[in-house]
């Protein structure tokens, strides 16, 4: 009879901040530790995900240097002292860090001062502009092929991140290709939870729901652009989720075509469930994305999604079945998607039945979780 496997001791550092990389990270951490591990989350501030006590999940904050000297704090050896100090305290398997810069280069520096007697692993997950943006510039370059390359093992959350790191990076490593999940039960359409649809829009409108960090990649221009073309055929309400440099600019173009009373701007948010349970259409006209798990999200709770073929969502989103692609910054088109779902309600119904069984079949949070410690044995040799 085989021997049970053991149950692992996981260091898991992130952002804490609402991108996507900080809620994998924290989902994982929480699910991991549902199935026996102990997980320390080691981080500058706790996860927004992780508010409230989880069982075998320990939290770490980094100390980050006060001293004068520095004119801009040294976090990436800030980080590396705490991630060794809780590997040598709670003896840990592994580091799996979220990002390759700075996190994987604090876990390089770890490894090297745990040295022989205390050997540890680092798997990396790469989640987009660790690569498409800071990897490439010239000053990060050389550093970040450096961590990726030092990485006992190395994920990405798609096919063309991966392509991404190797033909721009040139790294010579070999990278699992791991996707985003998402909690299929959480984000789950249903009449019981309260999405406050009442405070948003009007009983006959149809909600467009957009979500980001409103960074100019994300293209929010093209979000109002493409409601207002909308609104001339149907009856609908746009609700913005999330804050950014490219919110003021939204406001104004808004007020410029007329339809600002019909957009509704919420800010960040942590019910994203809710508010997506609300959403009939998700729009998103990203100009990059490595993966984009408010799409994700989004499909999980039955919403098709009109979204740009800029990497990730190609995916993701299967045209024509639970969404719809276009190029980037075709708003004509854009808009006649959505159209299309919201004056056909047989096709939006067969659309958004195909959106949870793609994320149902596909992306549930148990089967990742699965792949991921399939992962890490595989790397640990047990």
């Amino acid at each position: 009879m085989p021997s049970a496997k053991k149950n692992l001791k996981i260091g898991i550092t992130c952002y804490p901040t609402f991108g996507g990389s900080g809620v994998l990270a924290t989902e994982l951490g929480k699910q991991l530790a549902q199935h026996g591990h102990e997980v320390h989350i080691i981080s500058y501030a706790l996860p927004y995900r992780l508010k409230g006590f989880y069982s075998n999940v320990f939290f770490h904050e980094v100390q980050v240097s006060t001293y004068t000297l520095f004119k801009y704090q040294p976090y990436t050896l800030s980080l590396a002292v705490k991630m060794h100090d809780v590997a040598l305290e709670y003896d840990l398997d592994l580091l799996h860090v979220q990002y390759a810069i700075p996190h994987a280069t604090s876990a390089w520096i770890v490894k090297e001062m745990l040295g022989r007697d205390n050997p540890i692993k680092v798997i990396t997950t790469l989640h987009g502009t660790d690569i498409t943006l800071v990897g490439q510039e010239e000053s990060f370059r050389s550093i970040t092929r450096f961590s990726i390359e030092k990485s006992d093992g190395v994920t990405a959350v798609s096919r063309y991140l991966y392509r991404q790191t190797v033909e721009e990076l040139k790294v010579n490593k070999e990278i699992e290709i791991i996707p985003n999940f998402v909690d299929t039960e959480l984000f789950k359409r249903t009449d019981e939870r309260d999405c406050t649809r009442s405070m948003i829009a009007q009983p006959d409108e149809r909600i467009i729901m957009h979500i980001s960090n409103m960074r100019p990649v994300k293209r929010l221009l093209d979000v109002i652009r493409v409601f207002a073309d909308v609104t001339k055929e149907a009856k609908v309400r746009l609700v913005l989720i999330g804050d950014g440099p490219d919110r003021p600019g939204a406001h104004r173009l808004a007020e410029e075509l007329g339809v600002s009373d019909r957009v509704v701007f919420l800010g960040a948010q942590e019910s994203i469930a809710s508010l997506l349970n609300c959403a009939d259409i998700a729009l998103q006209p990203s100009a990059s994305e490595s993966f984009g798990l408010s799409i994700l999200e989004a499909l999980s709770v039955g919403a098709p999604v009109i979204a740009t073929r800029c990497g990730g969502p190609e995916e993701v989103v299967i045209h024509g079945e639970c969404g719809y692609l276009s190029k980037i910054g075709d708003v004509e088109d854009m808009s006649r998607n959505c159209l299309r779902l919201l004056k056909d309600q047989k096709l939006y119904n067969e659309f958004s039945k195909k959106a949870r069984q793609r994320a149902v079949e596909n992306y549930g949070i148990q089967k990742i979780t699965r792949r991921y410690e399939d992962f890490y044995r595989n790397v640990l040799g047990c």
